[in-house]
């Protein structure tokens, strides 16, 4: 399952992040997503588990929790919407 997580101080590292959601189970990856320009972090990531089960239970104990002074939220990601071309000629 993957899961969203936003809120994160922009000091977190995809190790962080990793390190953070494996006391719940297996992570299969854990990428904070940063700014294409600066290398920052845009204070998101994406956290995949290897089981449903694992995944409900991080959400259920990482949820609202406050990390580095900030109230992380956890949820299921959606799937990414297909990319549509609006471009009119």
């Amino acid at each position: 399952m993957n899961m969203y997580v936003s809120n994160l101080s922009f000091h977190t590292s995809d190790e962080d992040l990793k390190t953070l959601f494996s006391q719940y189970g297996t992570v299969s990856s854990a990428k904070v997503i940063t700014d294409r320009e600066t290398g920052r972090s845009r204070g998101f990531g994406f956290v995949e588990m290897s089981s449903d089960a694992e995944a409900k239970e991080a959400i259920k104990g990482l949820n609202n929790k406050e990390i580095e002074g900030r109230q992380m939220s956890v949820s299921v990601a959606r799937e990414k919407a297909a990319r549509t071309d609006n471009k009119r000629w």
